[in-house]
């Protein structure tokens, strides 16, 4: 009775000493993992941590353009992106501020302030006059540097509005005058487009205008984070597998060799050291362990989802009952966590939505609404009133129509009079 109870305690102590370190370590997203290891590493001479995303760049690239057997393409370029230091909008103009296009240094200092006032999309927002009293120019001078963008890349770019953005990178193409000026009428009436098709160079004339950048910052738009998925579902046929992504994960060494004084107090002190970094390396696996198994529930619980159907609302207290947590505990594990599987790449958070009812999820409904826009009439798009009536017919359930406004806006869905000129615009 004596040794059980000895054996429970040693134990109690050893999973309370790498609980302090798996807790930080489980709720790091995969692209944090390396730095909460590092913190770590700073108070510990003997561990090392090697990264995971940079190690052996030339041996995973070939992996990483086949994926895992049963997926798509995990990221191929994911570690690319990490390594590509990309030219900013402001840079790329500004190397191209030079003669003979901006021959002296006052229209150069122009141009530069006329960069400094593009908005995101890059277009010009400027107040002319003020640029002009601060180069010592006039703004007559400001308009005419301006207008010479049009010649510059991206095309389009520190036009006042879309058209001049359209007009301006016209005067990039190369093409027959004939079809110039056939272009040139369009944009002048690009609404009523369809009017012009009997002329001899319409068709032409639509591809090129097709071909415009809207808006003409478009390429350099902030990209999106890298995501690194952390749980891997994979299918073939009616099998399913759960994996850890464990290709990204950092390494963690323990040095053991360092132990070269034979002094008491320093030997206690390397032993402390050295059972740190193990329960570091426990925590570390803990992480993947605890992974795996919300990753095997995930499967359970939406396993209809996997086949094609949709995410059933999950909570997150079933999850935290199940590994003895709070659910403030669980909810922090799974925050930037990602699965991928053959449908795409889904936050954990996704398969935890909040329900609308007992049997329909949020997602359900923001999916539905995606599916809507994408096939509604490009002629007549459904107003947020139609959408309603269709969600409340098609799932049987009552909801109010702002809610339908905020799902449209998550989604970066605009309003259906929005729609409407974009639809006319595309084409």
């Amino acid at each position: 009775m004596k040794l059980k109870t000895q054996v429970t305690a040693n134990l109690k102590t050893k999973l309370s000493s790498t609980l302090k370190s798996w807790l930080p370590i489980l709720q790091s997203g995969a692209l944090e993992l390396e730095e909460t290891l590092g913190e770590f590493a700073k108070e510990n001479p003997y561990v090392e941590v090697k990264s995971g995303v940079m190690s052996d760049f030339s041996s995973e690239r070939k992996k990483r353009k086949e994926g895992p057997k049963g997926l798509k393409n995990i990221q191929s370029d994911g570690i690319e992106r990490f390594c590509i230091q990309e030219e900013s909008l402001e840079e790329v103009l500004k190397s191209q501020i030079s003669p003979p296009l901006f021959p002296t240094k006052t229209s150069q200092e122009i141009a530069e302030k006329i960069i400094e006032n593009l908005n995101e999309e890059g277009y010009f927002e400027g107040d002319k006059e003020k640029i002009a009293k601060e180069c010592g120019s006039n703004s007559v001078e400001v308009e005419k540097i301006r207008k010479r963008f049009a010649y510059l890349d991206p095309a389009g770019i520190a036009a006042e509005n879309l058209l001049e953005s359209f007009y301006f990178q016209l005067e990039n193409m190369d093409i027959d005058d004939e079809v110039y000026s056939v272009c040139l009428r369009l944009i002048e009436d690009l609404e009523n487009h369809a009017k012009y098709k009997d002329e001899k160079e319409y068709a032409r004339a639509m591809r090129v205008i097709s071909s415009f950048k809207n808006p003409p910052a478009l390429d350099f738009y902030e990209k999106e984070p890298t995501i690194i998925p952390d749980i891997l579902v994979i299918q073939e046929s009616n099998h399913i597998q759960v994996q850890i992504n464990e290709k990204y994960y950092p390494s963690i060494e323990i040095e053991t060799q360092k132990k070269d004084s034979k002094e008491k107090i320093k030997d206690e002190f390397i032993k402390a050291k050295i059972k740190d970094a193990r329960d570091l390396v426990d925590a570390l696996e803990m992480r993947k362990a605890t992974l795996y198994k919300i990753g095997l529930m995930i499967v359970e619980y939406q396993y209809d989802f996997f086949m094609g159907g949709e995410i059933k609302p999950m909570k997150l207290k079933d999850l935290a009952q199940e590994f003895g947590h709070a659910p403030s505990t669980i909810s922090r594990a799974i925050s930037n966590k990602f699965l991928e599987c053959t449908r795409g790449i889904f936050p954990l958070r996704n398969f935890f939505a909040t329900a609308l009812d007992e049997d329909t999820a949020n997602t359900t409904i923001k999916e539905f609404v995606s599916d809507l826009i994408k096939n509604e009439n490009k002629q007549k798009p459904l107003s947020d009133n139609q959408i309603l009536e269709l969600i409340e017919e098609k799932f049987n359930l009552k909801i109010v129509r702002r809610t339908i406004t905020k799902y449209r806006a998550q989604l970066n869905i605009a309003s259906s009079s929005e729609r409407k000129k974009l639809y006319k615009m595309s084409m």
